[in-house]
């Protein structure tokens, strides 16, 4: 309450008043204006840990998004699948997860935009679980077993599915189970809850070296060259960033920063060692063997963008995985122009 002397004239306790009243909104409005210079974005992942998320954590830890003038809160949402869902319902604002969502979810007449590519190769193995190598040599000794995957719908049980249709088999002849990613995911492998599963890296070698013995994988997309062994191109768009394409056409700006941290991460990684990467992330991530860890990076950085753009023929690639293992997308018509954009990043 704003107390005024008795004998202040009406005029003058109009005027003070106005004042009053005029610093209390400058101050508010001061702040808004503070507030919106920092844009607040919520980042989901597709499992924190994984490898090819690395760049959205390391640019974290580099100071990248403070730089570019931005809060961010990064949430490790343990699948792909997962995040999406995040996304859909409004608790983040951009996803680091796979190219393919984008896809999958236009054919449900949802529209989500790729702005900035990282990964061009699936980061993926349909690893053997140690327990079962000699019960499961090929794919056809799948049938009828339980294979693990990070989450349902996530991007590793699409190239399962991928996997056995074009081996001839029947997706739907295997049992699905979700084992998340990191520790998770290597309990499942060792304990045989699963005869074998879809795994990314870190968890492949840490697995082996858990067990002491080789990883048999039944299928390995981990390289351009084993992308090449499936499709006609060494790209196939993986991790990256994503949002609802209102909101990037709300948010121009802000995707912009976030591009620009991307970018500046990739070059990063470029340009420095797996040792000197591996020393910047967080301890936890090494899973206590940092040399291995920072191999493990040295082998990732053949599979990430130096520039953060996708390419027609990897996101045709993508497609046409989504057209043989998601039926929900099968013979849909796809603007595969609207799922993705390169503006933010140099050009179309």
């Amino acid at each position: 309450m704003v107390l005024l002397p008795k004998k202040l004239t009406l005029a003058a306790a109009a005027l003070l008043t106005a004042t009053l009243f005029a610093g209390c909104a400058s101050t508010s409005e001061t702040g808004g204006a503070d507030a919106a210079a920092t844009p607040q974005v919520t980042i989901g992942i597709g499992g924190q840990t994984l490898l090819t998320y690395l760049p959205t954590t390391l640019a974290e830890q580099l100071g990248y998004y403070e730089e570019e003038g931005l809060d961010v809160d990064l949430q490790d949402l343990q699948g792909g699948s997962k995040a999406l869902t995040a996304l859909l319902g409004g608790s983040v604002n951009v996803v680091s997860g796979y190219y393919e969502h984008t896809i999958q979810m236009q054919a449900k007449n949802q529209s989500i935009t790729s702005f900035v590519q990282m990964g061009k190769s699936p980061a993926i193995a349909l690893v053997v679980a140690p327990g079962s190598t000699e019960e499961i040599t090929s794919l056809e000794d799948l049938m009828g077993k339980s294979v693990g995957v990070t989450a349902p719908g996530s991007s590793t049980h699409t190239m399962l599915r991928f996997l056995l249709e074009e081996a001839g088999l029947n997706p739907d002849g295997v049992s699905v189970v979700a084992m998340g990613a990191g520790s998770s995911a290597v309990a499942a492998m060792e304990s045989g809850g699963v005869v074998a599963g879809v795994m990314l890296e870190p968890d492949v070698s840490v697995l082996a070296e858990r067990t002491g013995a080789e990883t048999v994988s039944l299928a390995d997309l981990r390289s351009p060259e084993g992308v090449e062994e499936h499709y006609d191109t060494d790209m196939w768009p993986s991790s990256s960033f994503y949002s609802e394409s209102d909101w990037l056409a709300e948010n121009p700006e802000t995707a912009q920063k976030l591009a620009n941290v991307l970018t500046k991460t990739l070059a990063y990684i470029a340009e420095h060692s797996g040792a000197e990467i591996a020393a910047e992330m967080p301890e936890t991530f090494s899973g206590g063997d940092l040399e291995r860890y920072a191999a493990l990076i040295e082998e990732l950085k053949p599979q990430l963008t130096e520039d953060g753009r996708n390419s027609e023929a990897g996101a045709e690639a993508v497609l046409d995985t989504q057209r043989i293992a998601n039926p929900e997308v099968g013979d849909a018509e796809i603007d595969l122009k609207a799922t993705y954009t390169n503006e933010f990043v140099g050009g179309n």
